[in-house]
């Protein structure tokens, strides 16, 4: 599945997008500045988190409540080595049952299952991005 999508309609997209996944695990693929963050915070508060959510780009995580479980939003931009992420026990985040969203995934290649929903997301335009569902 493919959508192209206007930011002003981004909150429609990340309630189909929640609708349409295969898996609580969500991998975001894009470049830097494609929206993989934005979309993120759409899907939190489609999920009713009461925080907006931010990037957790120093912490590696950021763990939110929502009216639909708990969401851990994981941005691995700055890792060097896929060991750190097992060193904070991402392997136990992944078998929760709760909703992970997972920033820059290509740097944990060998945590990455079949099973886990990937989407690339890539800039069209400055308002409208590209959503795939892989």
């Amino acid at each position: 599945m493919e959508v192209t999508y206007l930011l002003s309609e981004i909150e429609a997209v990340a309630r189909e997008l929640l609708e349409k996944t295969r898996s609580k695990t969500i991998l975001f693929y894009g470049e830097m500045g494609a929206g993989k963050t934005t979309l993120i915070k759409a899907l939190l508060k489609a999920l009713g988190a009461e925080d907006i959510g931010s990037s957790p780009t120093f912490s590696l995580v950021n763990v939110y409540e929502t009216e639909n479980g708990t969401v851990n939003h994981f941005d691995f931009y700055r890792i060097n080595d896929e060991s750190e992420a097992w060193d904070m026990g991402f392997e136990e985040y992944l078998q929760s049952g709760n909703w992970n969203f997972v920033e820059w995934p290509q740097k944990i290649e060998n945590f990455i299952e079949e099973e886990h929903q990937k989407l690339e997301i890539s800039i069209e335009d400055n308002e409208a991005r590209k959503l795939k569902f892989c």
